[in-house]
């Protein structure tokens, strides 16, 4: 394969190739994980991301982060699951040429439902916007206040996006923030990244999550809790999910805040 091709011709090997790994019964089994409808391949996580990798020997020597991004407004239009996956997976590549302005791009896949699943999100966001965060650390608020957007994959989005800085203390009080911005959502796929992401961040300072759990209370939704406190000694789990069903800070209201943790 010629190692000069376009992103359109990248794109259209990728589908190709998805397409001839086609797997109708995988592709049922799949479905059972999401409530929402989706489209799928049937192609295994391992198998998509050895086609990426394999694009991408293809493309590195000629391509730039700007037809990286461009293979991703080809392919994230795509309804499959798949397809989706080896354009954010290249895209990966090529973080350490990421722009600032790739911030914006994001941004408006995910509210223009380009990412629409909890898979989509996730295989992209803890890759791409971890590392655009990294490099670009001022973007961290800009990213956090997407808890505040109407379009479901932004507000999950603005959770693990934080995941794979969860291990980096300084990033330990934005994470809280967010968290606790989105524990007013009703809706599980946010409620159950709300509580991955304090796990993770439960990994660095575990001490912080508890007194954290124990000064919102009541305000954490359930689902929340129970995926935050998973790696808890089961008698903490138990004391938690009983403790925070009554404490309450001055007024009745939480008592938390991410200078006081």
């Amino acid at each position: 394969m010629n190692p000069t091709m376009t992103p359109r011709q990248a794109a259209a090997l990728a589908v190709a190739r998805l397409r001839a790994l086609t797997d109708p019964v995988r592709a049922a089994q799949v479905q059972k994980y999401f409530k929402e409808t989706v489209r799928t391949y049937g192609v295994s996580s391992a198998e998509v991301r050895a086609l990426a990798l394999e694009i991408y020997s293809l493309i590195r020597p000629s391509w730039t982060v700007a037809e990286a991004m461009t293979l991703c407004d080809l392919l994230f239009p795509a309804r499959e699951l798949e397809t989706k996956g080896v354009a954010a997976i290249i895209l990966a590549r090529f973080k350490r040429d990421f722009p600032r302005s790739l911030f914006g791009r994001v941004k408006g896949w995910l509210a223009a439902d380009r990412l629409d699943s909890w898979a989509s999100v996730d295989v992209f966001c803890p890759e791409v916007m971890g590392a655009l965060v990294l490099k670009y650390p001022d973007l961290a608020p800009k990213v956090a206040a997407w808890a505040a957007h109407p379009n479901r994959w932004v507000k999950r989005a603005s959770a693990v996006s934080f995941l794979k800085l969860a291990k980096r203390p300084e990033h330990l009080a934005m994470i809280y923030r967010v968290a606790r911005s989105l524990f007013g959502v009703d809706d599980d796929l946010i409620e159950k990244a709300n509580g991955w992401l304090l796990r993770e961040a439960g990994k660095a300072d575990e001490g912080r999550l508890e007194r954290f759990l124990l000064a919102c209370g009541p305000a954490v939704p359930r689902t929340t809790l129970r995926y935050a406190i998973e790696r808890f000694p089961a008698a903490k789990r138990r004391a938690l999910l009983v403790r925070t069903r009554r404490g309450r800070g001055p007024g009745g209201r939480p008592g938390w805040s991410a200078e006081s943790s």
